[in-house]
Formats: structure tokens, sequence, C-alpha cells
């Protein structure tokens, strides 16, 4: 049973569109932030840049530049929660933009920054896919986990960044390693076994009673990313897959360090919209 007494979302695979992935996950977000909040904020921080589960903080992997060049560059964060990210950009001098499909995420984003007397990320909720910026708005674009993962096209997100991106302007995102589709989302030994094929995309889909979704998720092999970030006319510079630390003992969902020493749990993709011939 659910906190307020209703049954579990059912489980299974089936296709899920664009409209309905989008609307289920805006909902599910919605009702979910304060849980994600409490269970995730202390590992997230309230102004820390983490890519994934694993640990991998911007401040060392430097996947979007060394942090003194961000200094007043125009950065999109994209499915940015509570925008602890751009939170951390801004304390390097850039001007984040945090960019959510859920209201009430943005309304932790909120709370975070009146809690600590700071200025106010500019935050802005909408759909990945219809990102609401003119041409060349941004110097950088990131995600973190955020809105790929949940997109039925997520072609049609990156071409998006790509739009808003100014030419050179990179774009870094993370999300689930394709691999790990493949694999039980259970962070123990369970979790080491192959149950589905890797090759099957269709998505995991949670369901009420009704057969409604109120919870999408949709998998790409890896090469499905390399061929949506190529055919969303962006340049591929490097495909990180962060390796667990000693030092990461926590479980957050699938990841474990049990798994995470023994497989890939997360792929960060670094690409770039191309300048024309003769710019940097």
């Amino acid at each position: 049973m659910t906190e307020d007494g209703g049954p579990e979302p059912a489980a299974v695979r089936r296709a899920a569109g664009t409209a309905e992935s989008s609307r289920a996950n805006r909902h599910w977000w919605d009702g979910n932030a304060d849980e994600y909040q409490d269970e995730h904020g202390a590992f997230l921080g309230d102004a820390r840049f983490v890519w994934c589960p694993e640990g991998l903080d911007e401040e060392r992997a430097r996947l979007l530049g060394p942090p003194a060049a961000l200094r007043g560059r125009r950065i999109l964060e994209v499915g940015a929660g509570a925008a602890q990210c751009s939170r951390w950009l801004a304390a390097q001098g850039a001007h984040p933009v945090a960019l959510d499909i859920s209201h009430r995420q943005l309304q932790h984003a909120l709370r975070i920054d009146d809690s600590q007397g700071r200025p106010a990320i500019p935050l802005v909720e909408a759909d990945a896919c219809a990102l609401p910026f003119a041409d060349g708005s941004f110097d950088l674009a990131c995600s973190a986990f955020g809105a790929l993962p949940f997109v039925a096209e997520p072609v049609r997100v990156l071409r998006e960044v790509r739009r808003v991106l100014r030419p050179g302007g990179r774009f870094v995102f993370s999300v689930t390693h394709p691999f790990r589709w493949a694999l039980p989302d259970e962070p123990g030994p369970e979790g080491l076994t192959v149950l589905s094929s890797y090759f099957d995309r269709t998505p995991y889909v949670e369901e009420d009673e009704a057969g409604r979704a109120v919870y999408v998720e949709h998998h790409r092999t890896m090469g499905d990313r390399v061929r949506d970030v190529v055919g969303a006319g962006l340049r591929l510079l490097d495909v990180v897959e962060p390796e667990w630390p000693d030092w990461n003992e926590q479980e957050w969902g699938g990841w474990s360090p049990l798994r995470g020493r023994l497989v890939p749990g997360t792929a960060v993709f670094v690409c770039e919209r191309e300048a024309p011939h003769g710019q940097g």
C-alpha cells in the first residue's frame, strides 16, 4: 500500500509515448519530490554538483571545463530538481538557469535558497522537449539524471539543447548506464543476475489500477545514446563510466558498493555544438 492507503502501482514493460511519459513523470516527481529530497538531500548537498550515485562531482571531474572558466557563463541545467548543481555553478561565478518539469521540485529549490538567505537561482518550469529559450541563449548546458531517462524521444531533448546552445557550447548529461537494464534494480547479489535482454527497448512503466501510467522510464542501448547525440547534431567528445570509489558506502536504489565495484551504473556523455569552421 502507498502512504495514502492506495494500492502500489503495478510495474510492467509496455509502450509509452511522449505525452503519456511527460504527464506521468510530471505527476510522479510532484508527488515524490519531498521523499526524494529527504532521502537524498544530504548526499546531494545544497550547493554541490554530483553527476551520479557513485559520487563523481564536477569540482573534481571538470567535465564542463575548469571551474575558473565557468565564471560569467550562462548555463542551463535540464531536469534540475532542487537546483543543487545550479547552486554550485553560481558559486563559481556562472549564471545558471535551473529547469524542471516538476513544480514541487522547484519549490524545494526556492526553500533551499530561502533557508540560506542567498539570491534565488532563476527557475523555469517546463518540459525539456520544448525549451522556452531563444536560439543560442546559453554557453553550456548540463543534466545530472534529469529528463533524458524519462522521455520517449530523447533526440527531441538533445535537439532542443543544441538549439539553445551557442556554437561551440558544451552539453554534458548523465543517465543510468544502459547495461543496467539487463539486471534487476536491486543493490544486493540478486542485482547481478541477467534477467532480461539488454536489447529490449520496451519502457518500464508503473500503472495505477486503471492502467494509467504513473511513472515511465525509457531504455536506450549505448549505441542508441551515441546515435541520439549524433542525430541531434551534436559532437560526442567523451563517454565517462564512473568507477565506484572506496569512500562511498551508500546505497541508492539499485546502486551499491557491491554492484558498483563490479558493473557500471552510470554513463556520462560529453557533447558539444560544433562551431562553424574558422570559429573557436
